[in-house]
């Protein structure tokens, strides 16, 4: 702390800014003190250590966090006030969040109605009070801007239940429409609200809990032990669908065998529902009866997930008619995103639609992303860093940081507040024009703080920095290394980019440490294979240890896997052995086998290495660069398909 208090100081001194910007280290303690008095409940000393902090840059935290635990009993006039003298801030909203599900849940709607309309970030809750709101005043509309939230596979926050109950008590809802519900919940394996959406079913049609559990834990035996009359009632047949349902996702093949001796028992719409449903398991797994089971699904509704992975499958076994079939099958929404527009122009090309596929890929090239990037060499552009932008000026800098926002949010990080600090630096940026962004990113560089730096420089639309957007801190801990190892050191960088985003003491919620972002196990495990002398646990968070064991690591999982680096970045992320399972049967082109990764995080991941790798290395080599090229082809399975490394984690 007293290092980044220095740090903050010299940057005031070279940036000729006056040192009020840097708040002065007394009442830090305090302020600490104050968040331990806050996580206990403890209102007492909450506000002794607001005495203490009177002055300080975070004092308004403080006088939060107080008001916060006495919201429920706090009067009008005092909230107000705070609103007042903090108008315009991150807390100020926050706050003023809180306030009204209190005012919602009390019902206190005239208050309402006046202080709902500044809230700058509603969240669903407060959403679902201002309709509830809205319908106490005969408006309508409210239940049909409502109606959309019950098809929503997640749980809904207490405030939008009375919506809800409206709908199906005007019969706006249907039976069918809470069966829908109900199956997508169960679906997603969300049994809690699953049970509480079936209590809504007429009751000779409703589920027991003890009965949706039972499916849920052992849907096979559920199936095994079906009457012969099962079909007879529409909770027996539901009941049926929701098991072929949970066996798909651990076996498709034995749920579609056991789907096989039921199916004439249920409705085209209800046969097309499980087609669906074991097209997309089947597609999880890379399976090749996924096509012909979404063919079986016919014009079945698919969800969002199950149309974007029956284009996945297709992909695979390189059949671009049903590419073109699942993208158009896909909502607007959807069809828009790069990543179909990319894919949509390859099956017009593959189909001779030359034109059609350049109108496409142009729609998207020179985004700074994966399918920028691949739309980019599809139209023989070489991706090229646009011009950097003129250093900004001193009086901009002065601006950027004499902000409150500002000063708050260096504060917060100052005393390892990190999540509080992103959000007030975040909530700075709002409004900003480029030339704001990029001092306010040239500021978070110079005091350290990365992860803005970055943040706030990919920001921009027209003026860019991608120096500062792809920042490369330690290069004296990691170029060493990566020479050594023959690793590319834009990969590297690409890879610690999407890790920790370059903060040093970065903790995953699974354990990962530091910047490369290593297990315990992981980094126990290498050092040891290294030979790294009075290596423990705790020196997994230093700088060179942790560039150390992680460039060692990639080094290993890149020998492993045919020195591919998608296979390796996969396999960091989500484990070499997965990333061998998810190879083909014949080669593919390294952007499907990324496409088509089975873990959401894992695909994001390794799609944004790749495409971070590539401005590294023009920033490196000052040369043009191609994705596609480095992506490559992916070798296909081998019988003998086993590490080299047998004991690699």
């Amino acid at each position: 702390m007293q290092l980044y208090r220095i740090k903050c100081l010299l940057c005031a001194l070279l940036l000729g800014l006056p040192l009020s910007v840097v708040h002065a280290a007394s009442g830090d303690d305090n302020v600490l003190a104050a968040r331990d008095a806050v996580q206990r409940g403890d209102r007492a000393k909450l506000a002794k250590q607001l005495e203490a902090v009177r002055g300080h840059v975070l004092e308004p935290y403080v006088e939060y966090w107080l008001l916060r635990l006495r919201l429920e009993e706090a009067d009008s006039a005092e909230v107000r006030d705070f609103l007042a003298r903090q108008a315009g801030s991150y807390l100020a909203d926050k706050l003023r969040g809180e306030w009204l599900k209190v005012l919602g849940k009390r019902r206190d709607w005239a208050v309402f109605d006046a202080e709902y309309p500044p809230l700058v970030q509603p969240n669903q809750e407060i959403t679902c009070y201002a309709l509830q709101n809205r319908l106490r005043l005969a408006d309508l509309g409210a239940l049909e801007e409502a109606r959309p939230l019950w098809f929503a596979a997640a749980e809904l926050p207490e405030a939008c239940i009375p919506l809800m109950e409206q709908l199906i008590a005007d019969k706006r809802l249907s039976t069918d429409d809470i069966w829908e519900r109900l199956r997508r919940l169960l679906e997603v394996k969300k049994m809690g609200a699953a049970k509480t959406t079936a209590a809504y079913l007429p009751a000779q049609q409703a589920p027991s809990a003890k009965t949706l559990e039972a499916i849920a834990d052992k849907p096979m035996r559920h199936l095994a032990l079906l009457p012969t009359n099962f079909a007879a009632t529409r909770q027996g047949r539901e009941m049926a669908l929701f098991a072929v349902q949970r066996s798909a996702r651990n076996d498709p093949v034995l749920a579609a065998r056991q789907w096989d001796g039921i199916k004439d028992k249920f409705s085209s719409a209800d046969r097309g529902y499980i087609y669906g449903q074991l097209g997309w398991m089947g597609a999880l797994k890379h399976l090749p009866e996924a096509l012909d089971w979404y063919a079986l699904a016919g014009k079945a509704p698919l969800s969002d997930e199950q149309v974007a992975w029956k284009a996945r499958a297709a992909l695979r076994a390189l059949n671009w008619a049903v590419v073109q079939e699942a993208i158009e099958q896909m909502p607007r929404a959807m069809q828009v995103q790069p990543d179909w527009v990319y894919w949509l122009g390859r099956a017009y090309a593959a189909s001779g639609r030359q034109e059609e596929a350049r109108a496409l890929f142009r729609r998207i090239a020179g985004q700074p992303n994966f399918y920028g990037n691949l739309a980019d060499d599809e139209l023989g552009q070489p991706i090229v860093l646009p011009p950097k932008a003129q250093k900004s000026s001193g009086e901009t800098m002065k601006a950027i940081a004499a902000l409150p926002d500002i000063r708050r949010a260096l504060a917060l990080f100052e005393l390892d507040m990190r999540i509080e600090g992103i959000r007030e630096w975040n909530w700075a940026l709002r409004g900003m024009d480029d030339a704001s962004l990029l001092a306010a990113a040239e500021l978070a560089n110079r005091l350290n703080i990365y992860d803005r730096a970055i943040n706030t420089a990919d920001r921009t639309l027209a003026l860019h920095d991608y120096s500062m957007r792809y920042l490369a801190p330690f290069r004296e801990h990691v170029e060493p290394k990566a020479r050594a190892l023959q690793l590319n050191a834009g990969w590297v960088y690409g890879l610690m980019r999407q890790e920790s985003r370059f903060i040093t003491n970065a903790k995953s919620v699974v354990g990962a440490k530091g910047l490369m972002q290593l297990m315990p196990k992981t980094a126990s495990w290498v050092a040891k294979k290294i030979g790294l002398k009075d290596f423990h646990p705790g020196r997994t968070n230093d700088t060179d240890v942790n560039v150390t064991l992680g460039t060692n690591y990639l080094k290993m999982v890149l020998d492993d896997l045919d020195s591919h680096p998608v296979l390796a970045s996969a396999a960091y992320n989500a484990g070499p052995g997965r990333a061998r399972r998810w190879r083909g049967v014949k080669p593919i082109e390294g952007a499907i086998y990324a496409e088509t990764i089975p873990f959401n995080e894992t695909r994001d991941y390794v799609k944004k290495v790749m495409s971070n790798s590539v401005y590294y290395s023009a920033l490196f080599d000052g040369q043009p660069q191609s994705l596609k090229t480095r992506l490559g082809i992916i070798a296909p399975k081998t019988d003998n398909d086993k590490p080299k490394t047998e004991d690699l984690p």
